[in-house]
């Protein structure tokens, strides 16, 4: 890999990394008396159709003006699966949420690491060493005592902790889903690497947009708080909402180019990472002061990362 090259990397890696700890801060940003004023389904959509748009634009880039078209029904209906694994995944995330409280949600979440990990080595017959799946284990503590010092940082009453037993089965299975869904698409991807990979997104978005379409919609109709009857994809949506449309389009970006490029472990790496970034913006936003879990996490991470690059 040449100079430019690993730059590139460089760049694309860490801006990713800042980028995505940007969303849960842009989000409680949009919040009016603790709510935000959008529906989740209508920014989910807006996102899927600007990745769409823009990678439309970079395809016409690459080749010129004149896009590859001689794609077959069923290469173009494989796309369709993991459209439909991401989309479970998300309902999963939000139906979940009456069984356990935000916080033990965002702890257990971090399961998806290990459960991607071993999907990774199953499905796509990727070889782990030991050193490494040790620091696939450091990065998933990482991420918990993060995700659980930032709940300490609030001040809250730990008698506010609770999960139920559905709770449980339902994040083991959105874990599940979504560690599925992120391997076959860099399956995919890998499969038809001739492919132009702004096409691939293409036809992946195609997807999304149509089943995001169909959630957004069924909730805008089940909405019995909406006084008129028109259907409206913007409402609530301010500057701050738009931003978080505009940052998320780009990791969307990115991490496809990280999953057709390297790897499901690198994409673990730049989320995980990135509650650290959040942790820190909170401090500035919010006013949060840093504890003693944040460093441990920070350290474990730093760890995870040596552990990982000095097994290759």
């Amino acid at each position: 890999m040449g100079f430019l090259e690993s730059f590139g990397w460089g760049v694309l890696l860490s801006s990713s990394t800042i980028i995505y700890g940007t969303y849960s801060i842009l989000v409680h940003l949009c919040e009016v008396d603790g709510k935000v004023p959008f529906k989740s389904s209508s920014v989910v959509l807006m996102i899927e159709v600007g990745k769409f748009i823009v990678s439309c634009v970079m395809l016409m880039w690459q080749t010129k003006g004149d896009p590859p078209i001689d794609v077959s029904l069923v290469n173009f209906l494989q796309y369709a699966v993991p459209g439909l694994l991401y989309s479970a995944s998300n309902n999963l995330s939000m139906m979940m949420q009456v069984y356990m409280d935000p916080t033990t949600f965002q702890v257990l979440s971090n399961l998806k690491i290990g459960i991607t990990a071993v999907l990774y080595w199953g499905f796509l017959k990727r070889p782990l060493t030991l050193r490494q799946w040790i620091a696939i284990g450091i990065l998933t503590m990482a991420g918990t005592i993060d995700s659980y010092g930032s709940y300490v940082s609030k001040g809250k009453d730990f008698s506010e902790l609770y999960v139920t037993m559905t709770g449980l089965v339902m994040i083991g299975a959105q874990c599940t889903v979504s560690g599925m869904a992120s391997v076959y698409a860099e399956y995919i991807l890998k499969k038809q690497k001739e492919m132009s990979l702004h096409f691939q997104n293409i036809m992946l978005y195609t997807w999304l947009i149509l089943i995001n379409t169909i959630f957004w919609f069924y909730e805008e109709v089940r909405d019995e708080s909406i006084d008129d009857t028109r259907y409206f994809i913007f409402r609530g949506y301010s500057m701050t909402t738009w931003s978080i449309v505009v940052t998320q389009v780009y990791v969307g970006i990115a991490m496809s180019v990280i999953l057709k490029h390297a790897s499901n472990i690198t994409r673990l790496f730049v989320v995980s990472s990135s509650l650290s970034v959040t942790t820190i913006l909170s401090v500035l936003v919010f006013g949060l002061h840093l504890n003693s879990f944040f460093f441990t996490s920070l350290g474990l991470l730093l760890l995870s990362l040596y552990l990982f690059h000095g097994a290759k």
